[in-house]
């Protein structure tokens, strides 16, 4: 990936192969292999106020189209720059995103302007590559300035998680050919045409590297097609793979190796109210599913989700499940499950915090989770069940208390740091901007109760000395605004 060293270093070729470089025009297709410089500005979430760390990284895009390049969501992910280089030029090119999509780590830019890319050749996106079919892969990997190719075996097809945003899962090819740090985003070609994304590798393994395929891409781009980027509709069910024949035949099913028990169904999800725990779900849009979760798709094996993979929100998909022997045939309306973004990194959002007297609030997500390392009992039952038991129809927001600025006002409390808030002034918080209402309200009590979740006692501040305490913390420790409550 693009900011993460490997052990590998791919073999660098200077020429292309002769297929590669057929001519279209006065350019040949290597020339739409583009080098992406990007500077980026990471977010500071320890301190929430500040502007963030800056640093930058180099990636690959390729033509799709009239000034349209194609590239992983994490080569250009927060960025504040970002320029073009064509193979064998010196000249920088200013360019923009114009879409992105950090659950699939793809993304759509475009240039300033097009003018001296107007005879370059467009790459065309193919089909999945078969196993043991070879692939060639194109990038600017770390280890030089000039292009690389190398090439690489279809060794695995398979339904796996992508890393950049850490929640979630699609279809992969991978190869037996290293992706480093610049390859991210090249093409990955297969008798002229894209079969691939270069998007990551794997640390534990040598030569080992994963594409995005096609059904990926053409996903993200036939989205975009209105304007705008969806989310990946969700069935909104927790399976459990039913190998086990006695565990089966407990079940009353046959030892068949068909069906899943459904563990749970999540709240305000596209099968709430149609699905329980309990069922066995026997088939998607009458694509059997076997003891392991798994469908037929394309003549290959992959994870059951596949099938929803290739919706898009409003669309419908027939389930087929049993339930207490009864078998039942249901067409479901597919619709994104927002809230369970909150498991997947964000990128592009300034933090949200709320400061108070020198007490620091921050609503709970896998960017403060992987900064702030909770280990309160409490703090992690709420992050994990968030979604899977509808704690988001509560609270919008879990709020935590992530800092205590040293103050007069807030002395001997460092005991409280890392803990949900519960209620402040005696109300149950729904989210961020709940809480700022409560705390910066008309009509103040004469003192401030912040109840915190496996706190012995509440946090108690009284009122008149909150201005005060306000602009000592804001002086002391550079704060110019005493809360964001907007991304």
């Amino acid at each position: 990936m693009i900011r993460q060293a490997s052990a590998v270093i791919l073999s660098l070729i200077t020429l292309l192969p002769a297929a590669l470089s057929a001519e279209n025009g006065s350019a040949s297709l290597y020339r739409s292999v583009l080098r992406v410089e990007v500077a980026t500005q990471t977010p500071d979430y320890e301190t929430p106020w500040n502007s963030g760390r800056f640093s930058g990284g180099i990636g690959t895009g390729f033509l799709i189209g009239k000034n349209r390049i194609l590239t992983n969501a994490h080569v250009v992910s927060n960025q504040q720059r970002i320029l073009i280089t064509v193979h064998g030029s010196p000249e920088k090119y200013p360019a923009k995103v114009e879409f992105i999509a950090h659950d699939c780590d793809l993304a759509l830019l475009s240039l300033e302007d097009d003018s001296d890319f107007a005879n370059f050749p467009i790459f065309q996106i193919g089909e999945t590559p078969a196993l043991e079919s070879q692939v060639t892969v194109i990038g600017y990997p770390v280890g030089g300035e000039r292009l690389s190719v190398t090439k690489g075996i279809v060794s695995r097809i398979d339904f796996q998680p992508y890393s950049h945003s850490r929640a979630d899962s699609h279809l992969v090819v991978q190869i037996d050919a290293a992706i480093n740090p610049g390859n991210s985003g090249g093409p990955v070609l297969q008798d002229g045409k894209v079969v691939g994304v270069a998007f990551q590798g794997l640390r534990q393994a040598d030569n080992t590297g994963y594409i995005i395929p096609p059904p990926v891409v053409k996903r993200f781009l036939k989205d975009i097609e209105d304007g705008s980027y969806d989310e990946y509709a969700e069935l909104g069910i927790n399976e459990f793979p039913l190998h086990n024949p006695a565990m089966r035949k407990a079940l009353g099913l046959p030892n068949d190796g068909q069906g899943v028990l459904v563990t749970n169904t999540i709240p305000t999800s596209s099968v709430d109210g149609i699905m329980k725990s309990g069922d066995i779900l026997i088939a998607l849009d009458g694509k059997p599913v076997d003891s392991a979760g798994q469908v037929l798709v394309d003549g290959e094996k992959v994870n059951l989700n596949e099938i929803i993979e290739r919706k898009y929100t409003g669309d419908k998909v027939t389930i087929r499940f049993l339930r207490e022997g009864a078998l039942n045939n249901i067409d479901v309306t597919l619709k994104p499950l927002s809230h369970s973004r909150m498991y997947a990194v964000q990128y592009e959002k300034k933090p949200r915090y709320v400061v108070f007297a020198g007490l620091v609030f921050q609503p709970l997500d896998t960017n403060l989770f992987a900064t702030a390392k909770f280990n309160d009992v409490t703090v992690r039952r709420l992050y994990t069940d968030y979604v899977s038991k509808g704690i988001f129809q509560e609270k919008k927001d879990i709020v935590m208390l992530t800092r205590i600025t040293p103050d007069p006002v807030t002395s001997q409390m460092d005991n409280f740091t890392g803990l949900a808030v519960d209620k402040i002034n005696g109300t149950v918080v729904r989210d961020l901007a709940h809480a700022h209402e409560l705390l910066y309200g008309e009509n103040p009590p004469e003192f401030h109760t912040i109840e915190l979740h496996g706190a012995q006692r509440p946090v108690i501040i009284p009122s008149e000395k909150v201005k005060e305490a306000n602009a000592r913390v804001q002086a002391n420790y550079g704060i110019s605004k005493l809360a964001n409550l907007q991304d």
